[in-house]
C-alpha cells in the first residue's frame, strides 16, 4: 500500500496519545486508530508538527509508527522523518518503511530563503533516504517560515520523482492549488496528489479549487471525511453546510500555543483517547477554555449530533 500519486480521501493527522505521567498512552493509540479506521479516513500521519514529535526520543518516534501501522492495517500510514539532520531523517524513514509505512513526509527546514536553496535541500534529503521512498511534500510557511511559490514546487516535482503528494498548508493559498492544477494541464507539472492542511479551515474551497482531499487534524476527523466525500459527489450545499457548522470549532482550534490542547480535550471527550494530556513542555487549557470549548461543542451538536459528547 505505498503512497501514489494517485492518494485522495482524508488522512488524519494524529496527536500522540500521553497518559497523565507524560508516557505514550499505548491503549490510546489503538483506539484512536480504530476510530480513524471506523470513521471512513484513507490514510493517517504520524509525527507531524502537532504530533509532539520532537518530544519523543528516537525509539519512542519509530515505536509510535510501528504500531499506528499495525494497528491500522486498512490505511495509509504517512510518517513525519523531518529532522534537523540526515542521518537521523534517513533512519527513521528506511525504519518507517520497514515496519509498512505508505510513504513519509519531509518538511524544510526554517534557514531555507533562496529557490536554489529550497530545491537542493530537497535533493539533498532524497539522496539520504533513498529515491524508493515515496514522500510527501510539506508546503507550511506560516509555521515554517519556508516560503515555497508554485515555480519552485514544480521544480522539485519534476526534479524528484519520489514524491507523490504536496500536503498544501499555505494561507491564503487556493490560487497556489489552482496555479498548481493548471501547470499539470499544459504539461510543465506532472500530476500529483495535493492533500490540504491548516486545520481544514479552508477545505471547503480547496476541494472546489482541485485538492484531493485534507491531510489535516481536527477534534472531528469524520466531518473531514464528510466534507470530501461530498464535494467529490457534487453535493456543494450539503459539503458547505455541513462545514459551516464546524467552523467555530475549527477556528477556536486554530489559536497558536493551546490549539493542540483544544483538539485533545474533544477528543478525548468523544473517547478517541483516554487523556488530553500532552508532554512537557506542553500548554493546557483554563477553565475559561474548557467552558468555552464545551459550549461550542453544544451549539455545534444542534447541527451535528456527533458533537453531543
Amino acid at each position: 500500500m505505498q503512497l501514489t500519486n494517485k492518494a485522495e480521501g482524508t488522512f488524519a493527522i494524529a496527536p500522540t496519545p500521553f497518559d497523565p505521567e507524560g508516557g505514550i498512552d499505548v491503549k490510546s493509540v489503538d483506539s484512536m486508530c480504530d476510530f480513524y479506521t471506523e470513521v471512513g479516513c484513507s490514510g493517517i500521519t504520524v509525527l507531524g508538527i502537532m504530533g509532539e514529535a520532537p518530544k519523543l526520543d528516537a525509539d519512542e518516534a519509530i515505536a509510535v509508527a510501528s504500531q499506528v501501522i499495525k494497528r491500522a492495517d486498512k490505511l495509509q500510514v504517512v510518517v513525519g522523518v523531518s529532522a534537523p539532520g540526515f542521518a537521523a531523517m534517513r533512519s527513521l524513514a528506511r525504519k518507517a518503511m520497514d515496519a509498512g509505512a505508505a510513504g513519509v513526509m519531509i518538511a524544510p527546514i526554517p534557514s531555507l530563503r533562496t529557490d536554489d536553496q529550497i530545491v537542493t535541500y530537497f535533493k539533498q534529503a532524497i539522496e539520504a533516504i533513498g529515491s524508493d521512498i515515496p514522500w510527501v511534500l510539506q508546503d507550511y510557511p506560516l509555521t515554517l517560515s519556508v516560503q515555497m511559490t508554485p515555480g519552485v514546487i514544480r521544480r522539485i516535482i519534476q526534479d524528484l520523482p519520489s514524491c507523490v503528494m504536496l500536503k498544501h498548508e499555505d494561507w491564503p493559498g487556493l490560487e497556489k492549488i489552482s496555479t498548481l492544477r493548471g501547470f499539470e494541464k499544459d504539461g510543465s507539472m506532472r500530476p500529483i496528489s495535493i492533500l490540504t492542511g491548516n486545520g481544514g479551515l479552508f477545505l471547503d474551497f480547496e476541494m472546489e479549487r482541485g485538492a484531493d482531499g485534507a491531510m489535516t487534524g481536527y477534534a472531528f476527523p469524520d466531518m473531514l471525511v464528510d466534507v470530501v466525500r461530498l464535494s467529490k459527489e457534487g453535493r456543494r450545499e450539503d459539503a458547505h453546510d455541513l462545514f459551516d457548522a464546524h467552523l467555530p470549532l475549527a477556528r477556536y482550534e486554530q489559536q497558536q500555543g493551546v490549539g493542540l490542547a483544544v483538539r485533545k480535550y474533544v477528543m478525548a471527550k468523544r473517547g478517541i483517547i483516554a487523556h488530553d494530556a500532552q508532554r512537557k513542555p506542553g500548554s493546557s487549557l483554563s477553565a475559561a477554555g474548557r467552558a468555552e470549548v464545551d459550549y461550542l461543542l453544544a451549539r455545534l451538536a444542534i447541527k451535528d449530533k456527533r458533537a453531543a459528547v
